[in-house]
């Protein structure tokens, strides 16, 4: 299973793949330490460890973990499968859709700025709206999931094909522009229910997908920094190679088969290696059918 994993995160191109493993190795990490704590007698424990990936809705206990407002998007409600289970099969579908017109690179952009729009969007709500504020005051309110994400990459998908098709049990074939639209109404309908918080950042995450496109079509790539922090920080993880210790005898080998010459072709083999030219193009031509060629022009 492991070598299973190991081979799918590292395809190239996968990125839809690489987070939903990253979800799901934190799901059964998170789900591990929570029962073992609980068996031991030692809850705070796991609570310790939770608080780091739920993002707060007081500002006052946020900037004392601002790191949440990323964190939070890679962890779900342990409670039960539900929540993790179809948050990922929305991002394998839309996700692979994405990645398949804009590559890797992109979907991780977005998938961070989702999270962070949703989690500005759920802050600012509940800091500044008076309605947000009142439920605030009464409630530890705390928010974790991807479902700000990956409402980032289903709108985003529905704004650059807008008509492309998904079909759906019981309802056939459906255009994913009236998918995107019903998710991101049943977000604002959710915004005055039990998951008011989550609501919010779902619409956060949304605009920032509607946003983001509309930005790369007029050539500005809002998540651009980010795939440069990505890659700087697999250049510091990547071995450097070995110094190659090259000697005078190889050297000399080298360069004595490299002075090799071929014996003048034949007009006939001269008229073959111009017919394979125009077949299959130059560069299927061994290397003493380019010597032969080389030394026939000279003449």
């Amino acid at each position: 299973m492991l070598d299973e994993f190991k081979n799918a995160f590292q395809r190239p191109n996968n990125a839809h793949a690489q987070l939903i493993i990253i979800n799901v190795v934190i799901f059964i990490a998170l789900g591990v330490i929570m029962v073992i704590s609980e068996i031991a007698g030692s809850p705070s424990f796991f609570n310790a460890i939770h608080t780091q990936f739920q993002i707060p809705a007081r500002l006052s206990e946020f900037v004392t973990r601002p790191w949440t407002l990323i964190t939070y998007s890679f962890a779900h409600d342990l409670t039960g499968i539900l929540h993790i289970l179809f948050n990922m099969l929305t991002l394998y579908w839309f996700g692979k859709l994405f990645v398949e017109y804009l590559g890797g690179a992109k979907l991780v952009a977005l998938y961070v700025l989702g999270a962070m729009a949703g989690g500005i969007f759920y802050l600012v709500s509940y800091n500044l709206i008076p309605y947000f504020i009142e439920r605030s005051a009464t409630n530890n309110i705390v928010m974790v999931g991807a479902s700000a994400s990956i409402n980032a990459v289903v709108v985003a998908a529905a704004t650059l094909v807008p008509d492309y098709t998904f079909f759906l049990l019981f309802f056939g074939a459906v255009r994913i522009k009236y998918i995107a639209a019903v998710i991101v109404f049943l977000s604002f309908l959710g915004t005055i229910g039990s998951n008011a918080g989550g609501n919010l950042a779902h619409l956060g995450g949304a605009l920032m997908g509607f946003i983001y496109v509309k930005q790369l079509q007029i050539g500005v790539n809002w998540g651009g920094w980010i795939t440069s922090m990505i890659d700087w920080l697999k250049s510091l993880l990547e071995s450097k190679p070995k110094v190659k210790v090259t000697y005078r005898k190889e050297e000399a080998r080298a360069k004595k088969s490299s002075t090799i010459t071929f014996p003048k072709a034949s007009q006939d083999e001269i008229d073959t290696i111009l017919d394979k030219i125009s077949d299959r193009g130059y560069e299927s031509l061994s290397k003493e059918e380019k010597e032969k060629l080389f030394n026939a022009s000279k003449k």
